[in-house]
């Protein structure tokens, strides 16, 4: 375990009060003599004074902040497992049947330039200031408060309801396998489980997600490459090409029963949403900052691969299941498990791999395992942030010494139960109400990092400070942030056309922008407890706090020595 600076001023801190109220309680008892006895009446202290110590040695241990403990490897894998998930593995089989394999590969690639333009702009700001839940902090210090606030606990509830989604989903997959167990017990096993894994240090977390995520990139290469197979003929159905771009067709038929120009272009508008759902998580990287042992070196280095891997993994993934798949499978539909509509599995199937598919079905399970611990890190460490910022009750700051904030977890953990609600009809229904809020509370976090950029850079400006000497340097900017501010409007406001197409429903409509009208509740309630300025003047914006002891104390990490390790940090 790795013991950075502020681990041994604080231990010695502790120490210190240690030796002066040993030495007083000596001094109560006996009287010592000799040099002994002399040192500890030298620390003697009064019965007020004692009781002092005895309340400042309980809140440093209280008190104590998150780790360092992230290496490298460990930041780049959960970087990368964060933009791999059941999004892609499932959730692709939508825009697939809407807009076909062309025009969801059109999206899937517009919507990776966006966000790419949001990581960049957090990647400069969260190498200058590396702290926990990087991005809620920065709304707070570089636009206002209120925004902060409303950003961390949309944020925050979107992780909450997530949790309890992967919860009720994982009993889902299994019963691929088998229905003999029922959800309830699914769900209440892995809740324990994952509730418990999180009171471990933080470079357990670590650990866990850099092999899970290894899965995950394992499994993906070799789809890649199974798939090029089967698309040269080494399948049932001989060489495929580019057939299912002929027949059925490049473009999708859309989202209402028509084949006109109108319903297709609403179907890739939908896949473009889609698309914006699938990407989030790329910004998880600006969560574990504050917990990296050398931020300045693995937050850039995440964050150059970020393109590479939407490359790589989405629109590679996308480009072989549209040439695999057509858009007019009936499975794409299928509701007989819940990975039965996955387009990995049907390519899988469709080439007649007997014993794949339940490999593939073991990848996915293990991806929604690692989301659901994900989950729980993520949430709490909103949380905590927003705790030490004052932004929330001040307890939830507490940790363990290992950096555990734990009361933060247990809150977390607390909305797990709300995954018993998919159980019963009417549950399920309002259970799905509440995962709208997931999505959307996303978006409002992109573009309040693209926002606070804009705003990092002026206040850079305004001081003086050149760009050019930050440890890392956002491409293209301030045109990149314009570009993400642009369009993450755009699909906040048209995320829920389906509500008015082909006709208006009420229902959908509220469904879809409870979201909103939610961030606009927190933002105006914050507006008037803070009573604060819609946004801070470029004097009052705060670019040095929690910098200044970056820049005093370096983080060195140890450089891999073995083949095998120098293979993993190159991958992350």
């Amino acid at each position: 375990m790795e013991i950075g600076p502020s681990d041994l001023k604080e231990k010695s801190v502790i120490q210190d009060i240690d030796t002066i109220i040993d030495g007083n309680d000596s001094d109560s008892h006996n009287s010592n003599t000799g040099e002994l006895g002399r040192r500890k009446r030298k620390t003697s202290v009064s019965s007020t004074q004692y009781e002092d110590l005895a309340t400042e040695k309980d809140e440093l241990l209280e008190h104590h902040d998150v780790k360092r403990s992230l290496k490298q490897r460990h930041i780049g894998m959960i970087a990368l497992g964060g933009t791999i998930g059941t999004g892609l593995f499932i959730g692709i089989a939508t825009p697939l049947a809407n807009a076909g394999p062309v025009g969801a590969l059109v999206a899937y690639l517009f919507m990776g330039t966006v966000v790419f333009s949001v990581t960049q702009s957090l990647g400069e700001m969260a190498t200058f200031i590396p702290v926990t839940s990087s991005f809620s902090v920065f709304a707070q210090r570089f636009l206002s408060p209120a925004l902060g606030a409303a950003n961390g606990y949309m944020y925050f509830l979107s992780w909450c309801f997530t949790f309890a989604l992967e919860l009720s989903v994982v009993g889902q997959i299994i019963q691929f396998w088998t229905f003999k167990v029922p959800l309830a017990a699914w769900i209440s096993i892995f809740w324990v489980l994952l509730t418990a894994f999180n009171m471990f240090p933080v470079k357990f977390y670590g650990e866990f997600e850099f092999w899970i995520a290894s899965i995950k990139v394992l499994a993906l290469m070799g789809f890649l490459i199974y798939s090029l197979c089967i698309v040269c003929g080494a399948g049932k159905t001989g060489p495929i090409g580019f057939r299912y771009w002929r027949n059925p067709g490049a473009m999708g038929p859309g989202i209402i029963s028509s084949n006109t120009g109108e319903a297709r272009f609403l179907g890739w508008v939908s896949s473009l949403i889609n698309a914006a759902f699938t990407y989030q998580g790329t910004e998880l990287v600006g969560i574990t900052a504050g917990e990296a042992a050398n931020p300045r070196k693995a937050v850039p280095r995440a964050i150059r691969k970020v393109l590479i891997r939407i490359l790589l993994f989405y629109i590679g993934s996308l480009f072989f299941i549209g040439l695999t798949v057509p858009y007019n499978d009936p499975k794409l539909t299928s509701t007989d498990s819940y990975v039965s509509s996955s387009p990995f599995i049907i390519t899988i199937q469709n080439a007649g791999t007997r014993v794949l598919p339940h490999i593939f079905n073991a990848v996915i399970l293990t991806t929604i395992i690692s989301a659901g611990n994900s989950n729980v890190y993520v949430g709490s460490r909103i949380l905590f942030s927003m705790a030490k910022n004052g932004l929330a009750p001040k307890f939830l700051a507490k940790t363990t010494l290992q950096g555990v904030p734990y009361l933060s977890v247990l809150a977390i953990s607390a909305f797990g139960s709300l995954s018993y609600m998919e159980l019963s009809t009417g549950g399920a229904k309002a259970f799905n109400w509440l995962l709208n809020i997931t999505g959307v509370a996303g978006f409002f976090a992109w573009l309040l990092i693209s926002c606070s950029h804009v705003r990092f850079m002026q206040a850079l400006k305004h001081r003086g400070i050149s760009r050019d000497d930050l440890p890392y340097k956002a491409l293209w900017m301030p045109w990149l942030a314009y570009y993400a501010i642009f369009f993450m409007v755009v699909i906040i406001l048209i995320q829920g056309f389906t509500s008015f197409a082909p006709h208006f429903s009420g229902r959908d409509f509220v469904a879809a922008y409870i979201s909103v009208g939610l961030f606009l509740v927190f933002w105006g309630f914050f507006q008037i407890y803070f009573r604060c300025r819609i946004i801070w003047k470029l004097e009052d914006v705060d670019i040095d706090t929690d910098r200044r002891e970056i820049e005093s104390v370096v983080w060195e990490d140890d450089a891999p020595k073995t083949l095998w390790d120098k293979f993993w940090d190159f991958v992350a």
